[in-house]
């Protein structure tokens, strides 16, 4: 069965939310701190380690 990525990670990121509940002020810090590195300096320094 084949799942699209955006897929797995919105039904992952729901589970998150439910099951953990952490507020919603760190949920946007992660997502924006991750959008924010990925086109960064820091990018060819953290890709290594992500794969």
């Amino acid at each position: 069965m084949d799942v699209p990525l955006w897929l797995a990670l919105v039904v992952v990121g729901a589970l998150g939310i439910k099951l953990i509940r952490p507020p919603w002020w760190l949920v946007v810090v992660i997502l924006l701190g991750g959008y924010l590195l990925a086109d960064s300096f820091l990018t060819p320094v953290i890709d290594p380690i992500a794969k």
